[in-house]
Order: C-alpha cells, then sequence, then structure tokens
C-alpha cells in the first residue's frame, strides 16, 4: 500500500498498528473520524486528560523560566495541585545541566520519517543524555508494560539517530542515554531504561522492518487484533461490532491529551538539525 510521501511514523502511530493493523488503517490512512466514547465515565476520562495536559504544560513553563511560586499560585484544580507538589518536592533530580523541553527529533525509516516529541531531554554534552517522560496514569505502569512499549524503543532509537546537535555535533552513544518514566501520581517510584548499543541495533532492524510491513500490506490485509481487551479504548469498537461500552478510564493506556504524536507535522524552522 502507498501511503503518502509526507506521512511520518511516530510511536503513537506505531503502536496503533502493533495493538491492531485495521485501527490504524482507520485512523490514519481512511482518517476515519468516528463518534465514540474512549473510556467511560467519560466527564471524569475528559477532565483527566485535561489535567495530564495542564501538568505537562506547568512542566514545559518551569523548564522556560518561570518561577514555580508563580505556577503554583494559578493551579486550582486539587488532582493537579498534588501532582505539581509531588514534582516540585520529589522530582526527578541529579540531571544533565541542558535542558530541552517538548523538543521534536525526526530521521529516516524506509521511505519515510520517524518522529517523536520528548517531554524533556536533559544532556552533558560529551557525558550523557537522559530521557524524562511525564506520566499521570491513574495506576502505577509495570516495568514489563512500559519495556513492550514502542515509546520506550523509538525515543532512545531516534536521540541516538537525531541527537548530535544537542551533543557538541557527535553522536551520543547508545551506552549514553538513559529514558525515565516519571509518574505524577507515584513520585518516589521512577522507571528507568538504560541503553546499550544491542538494544539500539534491535530497534533499528524491528522499527525498520515494521514499517516495511506496513509498506507492503494492501488495505485488506489489516486484520483486527485478536486481542479484544483492547477494543475496550478504541472509538472503533461499535464499528467492529466488538462492544459498545468503554472501559474505565483509569485503565486506560493513554494518560494526557497533550498534542497527539500521530498528529505531528515537521515544521523545519523549529528543528536545530535533523541527521540523515
Amino acid at each position: 500500500m502507498a501511503l503518502p510521501s509526507d506521512f511520518q511514523f511516530s510511536q503513537s502511530i506505531l503502536q496503533d498498528y502493533v495493538d491492531c493493523p485495521w485501527r490504524f488503517y482507520l485512523r490514519y490512512v481512511r482518517r476515519l473520524a468516528w463518534p465514540a466514547i474512549v473510556a467511560e465515565p467519560a466527564l471524569e476520562h475528559e477532565r483527566h486528560l485535561l489535567q495530564g495536559s495542564d501538568f505537562h504544560h506547568l512542566i514545559h513553563q518551569r523548564e522556560l523560566g518561570i518561577s514555580g511560586q508563580e505556577l503554583s499560585a494559578v493551579i486550582a484544580d486539587e488532582k493537579l495541585k498534588r501532582w505539581w507538589l509531588n514534582y516540585v518536592e520529589r522530582g526527578p533530580g541529579d540531571l544533565p545541566k541542558v535542558h530541552y523541553p517538548e523538543i521534536v527529533l525526526s530521521a529516516p525509516v524506509g521511505s519515510h520519517r520517524l518522529v517523536a516529541k520528548y517531554d524533556l531531554l536533559a544532556v552533558e554534552p560529551g557525558s550523557g543524555s537522559v530521557i524524562l517522560d511525564w506520566k499521570t496514569y491513574g495506576q502505577r505502569r509495570g516495568r514489563r508494560w512500559l519495556k513492550g512499549r514502542l515509546q520506550t524503543r523509538v525515543y532512545p532509537y531516534l536521540l541516538v539517530r537525531a541527537g548530535a546537535h544537542l551533543n557538541g555535533g557527535r553522536s551520543l552513544q547508545p551506552e549514553q542515554v538513559e529514558m525515565v518514566y516519571w509518574f505524577a501520581g507515584f513520585p518516589d517510584d521512577p522507571e528507568r531504561f538504560r541503553y546499550d548499543a544491542e538494544r539500539c541495533g534491535e530497534d533499528e532492524a524491528y522499527l525498520n522492518s515494521l514499517v516495511q510491513e506496513i509498506e507492503g500490506l494492501s488495505e485488506e490485509r489489516f486484520g483486527r487484533t485478536a486481542d479484544e481487551e483492547r477494543c475496550r479504548f478504541c472509538p472503533y469498537r461499535s464499528l467492529c461490532q466488538r462492544g459498545v461500552r468503554a472501559g474505565d478510564f483509569l485503565d486506560a493506556e493513554e494518560d494526557h491529551d497533550a498534542e497527539d504524536e500521530g498528529e505531528i507535522f515537521l515544521d523545519f524552522d523549529q528543528i536545530a538539525e535533523i541527521e540523515y
């Protein structure tokens, strides 16, 4: 199947394909909007997504130089206030000194591009780097689940491939990269993943193979997932006749409604350098 020449892959787009090729096809090829509730109770879910988005925005503003005291003064929501206090008092410490909040990196994958928007990259040029990702899940996700997510593969790999301009013009070695998931509701229990050359090679082969597989599929071969548990949080579940009622929002796999990586389109004026 021929994807548009400007089609860009992100971890969320690839995750959709891995979870359910049919959902990928409906969402990104057909671009089919389907009016269905993603999780229930719907209003609580919507509020939780907004709280997550606001939390990300607060940290971004802090990284841009606005004082924590000023930011704290404008928070009215109690859950958001609790998350923010957790971050201010028990957030990740001992980070490399140079910070890049909400930076976008991109590199070629197959005949398309792989793109990622990072919550925060902390870099010590010539020494090491830490990828920070803020999570506002209702429940603490386990290491095994996180390790299996495309985000845990795409983010470190793309930093190695496309992060030289953040490291004095020298490519970061895989061993210089660490990814940290920091949970707003569980501030003392972050999850850390050290990267290495073996993993980087595996990720490169896997991601290229995955994109080639997608590019090679005809429309009729985008099948539905065999795991119907995944359908609980899919807006297309009624279209596929796999139920009408959505799952509990506390169990949902997405935790905030920030800009969907599936909708990131590169603005080359805003990206310092892209490696080929």
